[in-house]
């Protein structure tokens, strides 16, 4: 029987396998996805490192996420979190930027954005996109379910699963 690998572990061999880089920038999983993608040994030799910008004004002077789009389309958005990629995409010097930002909850939600929204973003030099999910659960189950996403989607993007449509 085939042993099934984490995530973590399949995006690690990926990015390595292909001499590439990754960085993150966090938002409402708070440093979760850096910390699954370090638990991996030799994983320095892929992953740049990540931003946990929980706050606006980090969002904006850490990731360049510029003032107006969070006016505009609030911190949870799609704007945002392409910014997001593009922005830790370019502070890391990285091939790939991948982020998250979204409503853990249990509060701050409302009918337009509920809590377990998120939307995640990936900036790539020949690929940019974001996605939306609307998660169940608690706070916890939140943050699990998203970080799970992005290894995931990342895992898709390595393998050529995903089509660019921004």
């Amino acid at each position: 029987m085939e042993e099934i690998k984490p995530l973590e572990v399949l995006v690690g061999e990926l990015l390595y396998s292909r001499g590439l880089h990754l960085a993150v920038a966090e938002s409402c999983t708070g440093g979760l996805i850096g910390h699954q993608l370090t638990n991996v040994p030799g994983s320095s030799n892929y992953y740049m490192g990540s931003i946990t910008a929980y706050a606006n004004e980090a969002k904006v002077h850490l990731l360049g996420v510029r003032r107006e789009t969070l006016e505009k389309n609030g911190a949870v958005s799609q704007e945002t979190a392409l910014e997001m990629a593009r922005g830790v995409r370019k502070a890391f010097a990285a091939d790939i930027g991948v982020s998250i930002t979204g409503i853990a909850g249990p509060g701050g939600g409302s009918l337009e954005k509920p809590v377990g929204l998120t939307w995640i973003g990936l900036s790539a030099g020949d690929f940019e996109k974001t996605w939306r999910f609307v998660w169940p659960g608690n706070r916890l189950a939140v943050k699990l379910q998203a970080a799970q996403a992005v290894l995931q989607l990342l895992v898709d993007y390595l393998t050529g699963k995903l089509k660019n449509r921004l």
